[in-house]
């Protein structure tokens, strides 16, 4: 056999295993993945640590699973500050993390790789901009979100909020919600959406953002969280909280936002029975 020869057949070895990863490989191994059983033991950490778990059909629960088993096998997590990740730490944030996507695609969350956890509130150093003058200042934070696929969370936070239902706060759906709105290259409280969708959004969402900005600065009692009055990006991630974990109060005091989440995230938890 020619050189030249060998080096066609290498050739198109090459491009056939380079083909199978880029299309084929994710597929066939997350097919591989859920072809395991769920562990007993993490249901029983969804129960205690999701309280919307309960609620759901059979079905989405089973869809529910069936996201939390890929996100932990794919996702990478890391204790901080001395804090030691375990089973029901990563199942509490996988468990609310897919609840953002358990009606959409999963795909939403491919480019997600680390999550970091801290024990509580953790300080940062952050850059401020005012004009042209650029400092820093030190920051107490509960979570943050990166469009280079990393979230952050305080874990008393998520213990505080997250795990119980009807709370306001749930600092993991909240984080998981800027990944969401970083899909189409931006944090700027508008994900991917199209046609009269994206119309109804932009209209409906400037609507209320600018409604809840004005209820603040005339010292009035909001109808939302007001740190989510402080960006557009903000005011989504807070919706989304209020969304899931306050349904029926975003649903009587913002109607029209409201349906709008619920056609964005295909479920309507106001409609799920009661705890």
């Amino acid at each position: 056999m020619s050189s030249a020869t060998v080096f066609a057949v290498f050739a198109v070895i090459f491009i056939a295993l380079a083909a199978f990863y880029l299309f084929f490989y994710r597929s066939w191994r997350r097919d591989r993945e859920l072809r395991q059983p769920f562990p007993k033991a993490w249901r029983k950490h969804l129960q205690t640590t999701v309280p919307l778990y309960r609620l759901l059909s059979k079905q989405l629960q089973k869809t529910l699973e069936n996201q939390i088993q890929l996100f932990l096998a794919e996702k990478n997590f890391y204790g901080c500050d001395g804090f030691e990740i375990n089973d029901r730490v990563r199942v509490a944030i996988a468990g609310h993390a897919c609840l953002l996507t358990v009606m959409r695609s999963y795909s939403d969350y491919n480019e997600v790789r680390s999550i970091l956890v801290y024990p509580d509130v953790y300080r940062v150093q952050a850059q401020e901009r005012d004009g042209m003058v650029v400092g820093v200042s030190d920051q107490v934070r509960a979570g943050e979100a990166s469009s280079l696929g990393q979230v952050v969370l305080a874990w008393a936070e998520c213990e505080n909020g997250a795990m119980l239902s009807g709370s306001p706060h749930n600092v993991i759906l909240h984080e998981f919600a800027h990944q969401l709105d970083y899909l189409d290259g931006s944090a700027d409280g508008a994900p991917p959406l199209s046609g009269e969708h994206a119309e109804e959004w932009q209209q409906t969402m400037t609507i209320a953002y600018d409604n809840l900005r004005h209820s603040l600065r005339h010292r009035r009692k909001s109808w939302l969280d007001p740190y989510g009055a402080t960006k557009p990006a903000e005011f989504f991630a807070v919706l989304t909280e209020t969304f899931y974990q306050q349904p029926h109060h975003l649903k009587e005091h913002q109607p029209a936002v409201y349906d709008l989440l619920s056609t964005f995230y295909r479920i309507d938890p106001g409609e799920l029975p009661q705890s």
